[in-house]
């Protein structure tokens, strides 16, 4: 018998165990949903595991940080996904929603880092701007003679003489995505939080107000494929783009990169949090389906291996900005022994 019809025939007997009507379900391929800014980089990992084992390659959807934990957190069987990669970390309510469903062991690994940039085409005006007038930009609501109100500005110029006299255009992911969570987090709030009419703003209204895009026009929603926003670039002078640092190396030929709060994004920035729209990058186990679904060990440790996001690893020479050794060296470790997440670690 193969070690693939061995994993499967081990895969068929644990999916009684998981309250399945029958063993029919059980699937020899692992499922992995999530982020549009991790896909590529796990695209790697799963093409390089289906090459070099004898396991099924993994099937990859890109369906979003968000929309990923919800079908991550939709229960336990292989219905479900295994794993789910993100481009923020889990929050509460999801880690919340996992436990009410059945799935209550979770394995958290962050895999490395990313920025989070506004590019252009190379033949096009660049932005030179600053996080607060990129929120007096996008905005939904801004503050105008101490009151809040529909964002009015139309051109950039409208937010800062400075800024190009044009449109505001800037086409970008949609709510499911992580990264449009970071970007409303680490870019729209951080730049909400420099005008001195934020102060005044109770909690609620702070999320509400200072982490909301406006909905006029101004920010187009180009769906999870990242890609879309650099054709779109290419072709259309006069849009800007939000997605991730990773995307804009890989088009740097043709691309370039706003500077924010007089940063240009470098990896070396990143990777240690100068840049100010930065951010970590995870994958989350569900370790219920280790043993029903042949090959997710070993493809949590192809992932976490030195070859993978070693100083010169694989992954590092596609984009992906690597941990630095001590936490790989931990990385290994929480492979090893999959240590469980817990509400506390997301407080």
């Amino acid at each position: 018998m193969t070690m693939r019809n061995k994993a499967l025939a081990i895969a068929l007997t644990a999916a009684s165990g998981l309250g399945m009507a029958n063993a029919a379900v059980a699937r020899d391929t692992i499922s992995i949903v999530g982020s549009s800014t991790v896909y590529p980089f796990a695209t790697v990992v799963a093409e390089r595991f289906g090459t070099n084992t004898d396991f099924n390659t993994p099937k990859l959807e890109s369906t979003g940080s968000g929309g990923g934990m919800k079908l991550f957190c939709a229960g336990i069987g292989t219905q479900h996904p295994d794993i789910t990669n993100a481009s923020r970390r889990m929050k509460t309510s999801e880690f919340e929603l996992c436990q009410n469903n059945g799935v209550e062991e979770i394995t958290e690994f962050r895999i490395g880092s990313d920025g989070i940039v506004i590019a252009s085409s190379n033949e096009a005006e660049n932005l030179d701007i600053t996080l607060e007038q990129l929120f007096l930009a996008l905005g939904a609501k801004i503050p105008v003679d101490g009151k809040w109100v529909a964002n009015p500005n139309k051109n950039w110029s409208d937010v800062d003489s400075s800024l190009p006299n044009k449109p505001i255009r800037v086409m970008g992911p949609p709510p499911t995505s992580g990264t449009r969570d970071s970007f409303n987090e680490l870019a729209l709030a951080a730049g909400c939080d420099e005008l001195p009419e934020t102060a005044e703003l109770s909690k609620d209204d702070h999320k509400a107000n200072c982490e909301s895009i406006r909905e006029d026009g101004a920010f187009i929603e180009a769906g999870e494929n990242d890609n879309l926003i650099v054709q779109k670039l290419i072709s259309d002078h006069g849009m800007y783009g939000v997605f991730g640092f990773s995307f804009l190396e890989e088009n740097a030929d043709r691309l370039q990169a706003a500077k924010l709060n007089g940063m240009v994004p470098t990896a070396e920035d990143i990777a240690a949090d100068k840049y100010p729209v930065a951010r970590s990058l995870f994958f989350y186990v569900k370790k219920a389906h280790i043993g029903v679904v042949p090959g997710i060990q070993e493809y949590v440790n192809e992932f976490t291996s030195n070859g993978a996001l070693g100083q010169n690893g694989y992954l590092k020479d596609v984009g992906l900005i690597i941990p630095p050794r001590e936490q790989l060296a931990n990385l290994m470790d929480k492979a090893e022994n999959l240590t469980n997440l817990t509400i506390e670690d997301l407080q």
